[in-house]
């Protein structure tokens, strides 16, 4: 049908606008519980430019422990700067799909907080290697140099990840997107209350408090959409929810434990230059967690998961990197994926 046709001069009321459209608005709200997360998102807000960061002066630091410190920071930026237009294409989505006003606004403010976070990585990358990005700073030591090359795979892979979410958006309902976000928020919020508690920097540890907390009622906006949601689950969408859960872990894994090579595309020294540049930061006072326990953490994240699928009968697939056994999910790609952090 042309857009240039008139309809006005033929019927006293216009058709129906067909979806996905954003239009025409409404503002129901029946979901209480996504009221009350929007409320505590406006009383949480927080400026990352308000931190204690006059407490901060990097020039105490070594380069190398600078350039390592910095280097966890691009790790986080990885999947922290895709947040922003990931919540934001999914903040269209329930528009288009005409979600509950407060489910629309719950949406809007993670894709907010992640901007925040997105921030946060930018300034302390910027302060510690007095340079605006990880990839075109000439780095001083040779760590720096070699950590230099994995952070471009990182973003290399990222970019692959990228390209599918944009594919993946428009193909599956925000029941299936929302137990992706839900498993990066869980895992999130473990890992940032942690580094506040193991930063001996104070900007670091206020920034990351902040965080952890924005991650956590993140969580409780997936929480609630799938007590919601759920109940109804199409049979197809669960065995797709199982597949996403193992290519999150997949995905994740490079943030919150370490990159499985057979997934993401690095190189084989890319794993004992950044375990020697963690050594490097732990000793500086940053607090990254070992690796036993990045493990431990990995797998109550997904013991926790599973308690919350297990409620609606989703097969939950084997973890065995950490232990846990479920359902064989193969050949998972990174054009598959949708999970972020």
């Amino acid at each position: 049908m042309s857009s240039k046709e008139r309809f006005a001069d033929k019927m006293e009321m216009p058709p129906k606008t067909e979806g996905p459209n954003v239009y025409p608005l409404s503002w129901v709200a029946k979901t209480q519980k996504m009221e009350e997360i929007w409320q505590a998102s406006q009383r949480e807000f927080w400026d990352p430019q308000k931190l204690p960061w006059d407490t901060f002066d990097p020039s105490r630091y070594s380069w190398e422990e600078r350039e390592s410190i910095a280097y966890w920071w691009t790790i986080l930026s990885v999947f922290d700067a895709s947040a922003p237009p990931v919540f934001a294409a999914a903040m269209i989505k329930t528009y288009e799909d005409h979600e509950e006003d407060p489910v629309r606004r719950c949406f809007f403010s993670v894709t907010r907080d992640e901007q925040n976070h997105e921030q946060l990585c930018g300034m302390a990358i910027t302060k510690l290697l007095e340079h605006t990005d990880p990839l075109t700073y000439i780095p001083k030591t040779d760590i720096g140099r070699r950590l230099q090359k994995n952070a471009h795979w990182l973003y290399f892979n990222g970019g692959r990840y990228w390209s599918g979410y944009k594919n993946a958006v428009p193909k599956y309902s925000l029941a299936v997107l929302f137990s992706s976000f839900l498993m990066g928020e869980i895992a999130a919020a473990t890992i940032f209350h942690q580094m506040s508690k193991g930063c001996a920097e104070p900007v670091f540890q206020e920034g990351f408090k902040n965080i952890g907390r924005d991650e956590g009622r993140h969580m409780a906006i997936c929480m609630s959409l799938m007590e919601r949601d759920y109940p109804k689950l199409k049979v197809e969408d669960r065995a797709l929810i199982t597949k996403q859960i193992r290519a999150g872990y997949l995905f994740l894994s490079a943030v919150l434990f370490e990159p499985p090579m057979e997934f993401w595309d690095l190189p084989n020294d890319f794993i004992a230059n950044q375990r020697e540049a963690e050594e490097i930061a732990r000793a500086a006072g940053f607090g990254i967690p070992t690796y036993d326990a990045k493990k431990e953490n990995w797998k109550n994240a997904m013991l926790n998961l599973k308690g919350v699928l297990d409620k609606y009968n989703i097969p939950f697939p084997a973890i065995p990197e950490v232990g846990i056994t479920g359902e064989e999910v193969r050949d998972v790609d990174m054009e598959d994926i949708i999970p972020v952090f």
